[in-house]
């Protein structure tokens, strides 16, 4: 239950992080933030083990990057959150 309610709160700071530094308004609530945010952190963790079997917690500023990722990717597509 702990690590449940870590990921929320983790994923909350990392989606406002993220949409603070992305040029533009961000339009989302906050589920769709906190998803953003938990979502960017699972890429970068991908990225940075290179996608080995020992999956290890990415770095707070490689989550950020892998949000505003998602952020692009989103935009890229016309997928409004």
């Amino acid at each position: 239950m702990i690590n449940i309610i870590g990921a929320i709160i983790s994923g909350l700071i990392i989606g406002v992080l993220a949409r603070f530094f992305y040029p533009g308004a961000v339009e989302m609530g906050w589920i769709a933030t906190i998803l953003l945010g938990i979502g960017g952190s699972l890429i970068a963790g991908l990225v940075t083990t290179r996608g080995s079997a020992d999956f290890q917690r990415a770095g707070c500023l490689a989550s950020v990057i892998g949000a505003i990722v998602l952020i692009f990717l989103g935009r890229l597509l016309n997928i409004s959150f």
